[in-house]
């Protein structure tokens, strides 16, 4: 079995006053490197999957330490290009208790909604490629980085290779015209993996299915039944009780049955940046090396195990994930 699998969108710096404080309250800030589709391929890295990352990054030593960065993680940065255009940031204010936290962007006119999609080699990027992964934020950056995903799926479809997609919609994006409910539906129908629940079938659908179980299994089967493209639907759920206090739990609706996974509870969430993505990267792992009841274990304790690190990527291992799988939940020290 092949590890070697691509991810294509946006690394960003993330700015971000430590110790819960407010910016507004705060003389220094942390700074951490993340964007969706680079912490999935970093959190797979970590666990010993081959694993390409595809971006634009700005031509200094921003973009130099956010190449360094990733390198580190282990992910092939063979087809990172660099532009006269900034590196995307984003400011995160952490929140606690019933304070929510706050993001706000600065990408529209970054380096990575400022690619060009004829200097990426679609071909090369995908040879022996067994998954490759995007989600909805990248086409909704510019119409650029649309364009360069859409040749990517076109080809990775014609070689038949597993497509993923968490197609997550951003209303604070699509700016440039095109209209996000059309471009992800037509993306999605070149995907095969489904990696979202009701809220995002609405999205692209234009239904009204419900978030309870027969909602989901209702709203999955509309989806197979209107995209034959897409095979499998993941869904993973998380219950906030407060800014510190989360439960997770993974669905899925393969093979004409439904699948689900106990809840985890993380109270006392360290950070809940990069949660999804950790999820997704524990589902395409687990999908490679287990059955899918045990994928969607695996992928629901990755996701909980994020709550409980720093920063925008799953640093977790294999055998850190499986501890939780297997209902290892106390935390207790390990000499």
């Amino acid at each position: 079995m092949s590890n070697k699998i691509l991810t294509f969108g946006e690394v960003m710096m993330r700015i971000s006053p430590s110790n819960n404080k407010t910016l507004q309250q705060s003389k220094e800030v942390e700074f951490f490197f993340g964007g969706t589709e680079m912490n999935v391929a970093a959190s797979l890295s970590t666990f010993g999957c081959d694993v390409k990352h595809i971006t634009n990054v700005s031509n200094d030593f921003v973009g130099d330490s956010a190449i360094s960065y990733m390198k580190s993680l282990g992910i092939n940065i063979s087809q990172v290009n660099k532009n006269e255009h900034p590196l995307g940031l984003y400011f995160l204010e952490v929140g606690s208790a019933v304070r929510p936290s706050r993001i706000a962007y600065n990408r529209l006119n970054g380096s990575f909604a400022n690619i060009n999609p004829n200097d990426i080699d679609w071909n090369a990027a995908l040879q022996d490629c067994e998954y490759f992964h995007w989600t909805g934020i990248t086409p909704g950056i510019s119409e650029n980085a649309y364009l360069a995903l859409k040749q990517g799926l076109e080809i990775a479809k014609e070689k038949g290779i597993n497509i993923t997609t968490d197609p997550a919609y951003r209303s604070n994006l699509w700016n440039y015209g095109k209209k996000g409910q059309e471009v992800l539906k037509e993306l999605v129908g070149l995907s095969t993996i489904f990696i979202g629940g009701v809220n995002e079938i609405n999205e692209i659908l234009g239904t009204q299915f419900s978030s309870d179980k027969d909602g989901f299994i209702e709203a999955s089967k509309t989806l197979l039944n209107t995209t034959p493209s897409i095979q499998k639907v993941f869904d993973k759920v998380r219950i906030g009780k407060d800014a510190s206090n989360q439960l997770t739990k993974g669905r899925a609706w393969v093979d004409n049955q439904y699948i689900e996974t106990t809840e985890i509870e993380v109270n006392q969430v360290v950070d809940r940046i990069g949660t999804g993505d950790a999820f997704a990267a524990g589902l395409i792992y687990g999908l490679m090396h287990f059955d899918y009841q045990k994928a969607l274990d695996f992928s629901n304790a990755a996701c909980a195990l994020k709550h409980t690190i720093l920063g925008d990527v799953n640093l977790a291992s294999v055998a850190d994930v499986l501890e939780v799988v297997n209902g290892n939940l106390g935390g207790r020290i390990k000499r």
